[in-house]
């Protein structure tokens, strides 16, 4: 290169060097975590007031039905991202809290909600599908009653171990587990999801009803099947590389692009798409979910 004039593979290498600094920067800087974090702690409770709001239109219209499926699946999501607008919203006592288990029961625990409440829909449509091929539908609750009390023990007994022994190999296990957990909801929303969509398109072309929840089958399966087969990705490219880690201060663009892909974007769009109210007067067959 001529004197002082840099060569254009030694500007390629500064900005490469530049691009890393910058992406360090915002990692590490105080305010861009803080800006991050409570970004992430706006929009779930956006999310969770949405999902109320929902919940209290539905109790206002059938009052008298109870707690139906579509009345606990906005009551849980409500739940669900109003617990992490909270853990997000005190994100620099949660990073540092001590032993670090603690930070993972409070990262984990919204998550496994997460998956109680979307296998919900699973359950849901599973019922309507036994009920459409005269299957019966008596173990269904069941299963999924012990699937969820199964997750939750596991989980439990990992986060005690955890607690009394910091075991690198029960932490690498856990995030497996977490993997398998969110596979598996994948598998429910593909299998059972699937199958009402493809039983509704055997339904009349001019049915308009058959068209909306073509649609609505169609679309929230894809979104859900979509998010928890990503969030298997990362939790298991996180258990074996640190630098994946989501539950440190320092990785803030991560854990933005993460929850909101999986959580945020998924819960918004379910929500609006599973938005209609039940009719006022409905008949001895109705379903919570419309």
């Amino acid at each position: 290169m001529l004197l002082g004039i840099p060569s254009p593979a030694s500007m390629k290498m500064f900005d490469l060097w530049s691009s890393s600094n910058w992406w360090e920067e915002i990692n590490q800087s105080r305010s861009w975590q803080d800006g991050i974090f409570f970004t992430l702690c706006g929009l779930y409770a956006l999310v969770s007031a949405i999902a109320l709001i929902q919940l209290i239109r539905i109790e206002i219209r059938v009052p008298e039905y109870g707690w139906t499926t579509q009345k606990v699946f906005h009551l849980m999501n409500f739940l669900v991202n109003g617990v992490r607008a909270i853990v997000f919203g005190f994100h620099m006592q949660v990073f540092n809290l001590h032993p670090k288990v603690c930070i993972w029961m409070l990262l984990e625990a919204p998550g496994l909600l997460f998956f109680s409440t979307y296998t919900l829909l699973v359950l849901f449509w599973a019922e309507i599908y036994h009920q459409a091929r005269s299957l019966p539908t008596d173990k269904l609750r069941i299963t999924y009653v012990v699937v969820n009390v199964g997750v939750y023990i596991i989980q439990g007994g990992l986060w005690i171990y955890l607690w009394v022994d910091d075991s690198s190999l029960v932490q690498f296990i856990g995030k497996i587990f977490i993997a398998v957990v969110s596979f598996m909801a994948a598998l429910g929303f593909l299998l059972y999801g699937g199958r009402l969509f493809f039983m509704l398109r055997r339904f009349p072309i001019e049915s308009k009803g058959r068209r909306k929840k073509l649609h609505e089958v169609g679309s929230v399966t894809a979104i859900c099947f979509t998010c928890f087969v990503v969030r298997c990705f990362v939790d298991v490219l996180s258990a074996f590389d640190s630098e994946a880690s989501l539950d440190v201060l320092d990785h803030p663009v991560l854990n933005l692009i993460f929850y909101t892909l999986v959580e945020i974007l998924p819960s918004a769009l379910v929500l609006f798409i599973l938005r209609k109210l039940p009719p006022k007067r409905v008949s001895a067959q109705y379903h919570p979910i419309r």
